[in-house]
């Protein structure tokens, strides 16, 4: 069993990157990343099994766990950040796991390198406008008209209860009662240290970029199809479930699993999410 190594370094515009990695990097990498207002921890009851197939490289995103914040925090910046690692690791083809805000840095990084894809791993991440609901009401109206109001209505959630409601929200009380609180209370503490409310007021203004990008990220489905997994909690207050349809219409060969989880599905269905990805990365080897 290969232990996990934490590490950091320091990115080109002068602050620090966490990231963790396990395994041996003759295996296919697999690069995952996590959403809002999580870190690494997210990953941390399937990166063992992942280690055994896989070289893992699992990076707090800037702002997140234990990476600093970024003076101009976007997802774009993000990709850069995260590219920057992969460059130091030397990572050739990987495969890349999407969770939440992990989808726009993980599509930057496809984008701009589709021929380094292996496949995608696609987690309660959204691509396509099918997958917000009327709860992105607010959040659109911001978009459209940045007003201070809109802008308190659109980030409302950033609270110890909507911390909370990240990994609860409209989700069964028997799959609530399988995750520890430490995940969210975790999540909480970071997010009041210093810049990182900052940090996701910002990337909260950002989504819409994101979202404007959706005709693009289509496109490069489209020409690259590139091989993918999706392991989904059906339970999620975000993304609406018409969004898993819509990424196996983008992808036709997508094998997809839909579980009975959450928005955070490891929380509760990390083994079974361990052994589809460790088949998916066995099946995809080059």
């Amino acid at each position: 069993m290969s232990p996990t190594n934490k590490q950091r370094i320091r990115l080109s515009g002068g602050t620090d990157l966490s990231f963790v990695t396990a395994g041996v990097a003759s295996d296919p990498p697999i690069l995952l990343l996590h959403g809002f207002p999580s870190s690494v921890r997210t990953f941390r009851d399937v990166i063992t099994a992942l280690s055994k197939t896989a070289w893992v490289i699992a990076p707090d995103l800037p702002g997140f766990g234990e990476s600093d914040v970024l003076p101009s925090p976007s997802f774009d910046a993000f990709g850069e950040a995260i590219s920057e690692l992969l460059e130091h690791l030397s990572v050739g083809p990987r495969h890349i796991y999407l969770h939440d805000f992990g989808a726009p840095v993980g599509l930057h990084i496809a984008m701009k390198a589709p021929e380094q894809v292996l496949g995608l791993i696609v987690q309660n991440a959204n691509a396509h406008q099918t997958g917000m609901g009327p709860q992105w009401g607010a959040t659109k109206a911001f978009w459209a008209d940045p007003t201070t109001e809109n802008e308190a209505e659109a980030t409302g959630h950033l609270s110890f209860e909507g911390t909370r409601d990240q990994y609860v929200a409209e989700v069964p009380e028997d799959v609530v009662a399988r995750m520890p609180a430490e995940s969210w209370e975790e999540d909480w503490r970071v997010m009041q240290l210093p810049g990182r409310m900052e940090t996701q007021r910002a990337l909260i203004a950002d989504y819409g970029n994101y979202v404007a990008r959706f005709d693009a990220i289509a496109e490069y489905l489209a020409r690259w199809q590139p091989p993918a997994l999706m392991i989904w909690g059906r339970h999620d207050a975000f993304f609406d479930l018409a969004g898993t349809l819509s990424w196996m219409q983008a992808l036709p060969r997508m094998e997809a699993h839909i579980l009975d989880g959450a928005h955070f599905l490891l929380e509760t269905h990390a083994a079974e999410a361990a052994k589809l990805m460790v088949d998916f990365i066995e099946r995809n080897r080059k």
